[in-house]
């Protein structure tokens, strides 16, 4: 691979979209983005296609290996379309095909953004080294990613490794997924604000959940720990299905690791009882919002470590 070679890579959220040039060692060169429309599948589409021809432009004449895609979901690779839970334009829309329209003959690749976040750390952040970890992405959802032997699992589908719609309570709150005690039911932003708020608390977002429970408030800390719980044990049953060693945690509301992982960490011990667990260990990860992207582009760099993606060439 020559030296110069660039990845694009592209990270799709319910909120922003962003693309950057990649480095072939990880660097993210000048990543850009735009709020993610509302509208039919065209008025989302169009503003993503616009940043993709910008970028791409940026790389004055070097090389560019691939594309790589991490998208909110749930995603079809037989298909090559997305249906994200929180982009209601799109509906078994033809994502990828509709990129490398885009970019005529570069191959383009395509994963669920938790899965990304979790290539990221796994290739160049906090699970390096480490073959069999699953990796969290806690924000405004609870996303993730499967790493084993060294090598993504995307599944059947593509969407392996979504821990956050393991179910954690049977009698739950209801899931934006339809299902009901899922571990975003419980520890996404939105639900621990939710389930702040009906318990008396009068913040607003989970930024004010996170500074109202280093305050001391009761009601915010309860929150945290009832998160905190919710991952656990959706990490402990990942890690026994899985025979994991690690989790890292991701996200917006790990930004609050201060006060998520104590609790998180002390129900992993109350839980992970097994001889093969009991090593189980907790990380935070290290890319921030670099994650994705930094994923993506792995994508494209090395299909051998992370091959269990759709692959289109134009």
């Amino acid at each position: 691979m020559d030296r110069g070679a660039l990845a694009l890579a592209v990270d799709i959220g319910g909120t922003k979209m962003a693309a950057s040039l990649v480095s072939a060692d990880g660097t993210v060169l000048g990543a850009r983005s735009v709020p993610t429309s509302p509208g039919n599948a065209e008025t989302v589409f169009a503003p993503l296609a616009g940043l993709i021809r910008e970028t791409l432009a940026e790389a004055s004449g070097r090389p560019i290996v691939g594309i790589g895609i991490g998208t909110a979901g749930p995603l079809d690779l037989v298909e090559a379309t997305v249906s994200p839970v929180n982009i209601l334009g799109w509906r078994d829309f033809p994502l990828a095909p509709r990129v490398a329209e885009l970019a005529p003959g570069i191959p383009v690749r395509m994963a669920g953004d938790g899965m990304c976040a979790a290539v990221g750390e796994h290739w160049k952040g906090a699970a390096r080294s480490v073959d069999d970890v699953i990796v969290l992405v806690v924000s405004t959802g609870v996303g993730g990613g499967l790493i084993q032997h060294g090598r993504l699992i995307s599944g059947r589908t593509g969407n392996a490794g979504h821990i956050g719609h393991t179910v954690v309570d049977l009698d739950g709150d209801p899931c934006p997924c339809g299902g009901r005690g899922c571990v975003e039911a419980i520890a996404s932003g939105p639900s621990m604000v939710a389930w702040a708020r009906r318990q008396g608390w009068l913040g607003e977002s989970a930024v004010d959940l996170a500074a109202a429970a280093r305050e001391g408030d009761k009601v915010a800390i309860q929150a945290f720990e009832r998160a905190g719980r919710a991952v656990a044990a959706g990490i402990v049953s990942a890690a026994a299905i899985a025979d994991l060693s690690l989790a890292v945690v991701g996200g917006g509301v790990s930004r609050a690791a201060d006060v998520l992982l104590p609790p998180l960490r002390q129900a992993i011990g109350e839980h992970a009882k097994l001889g093969f667990l009991r090593d189980l260990a907790v990380a935070s990860a290290e890319l921030g919002n670099a994650a994705g992207l930094v994923g993506a582009a792995a994508l494209a760099f090395e299909p051998e470590r992370y091959p269990s993606t759709l692959r289109l060439a134009s």
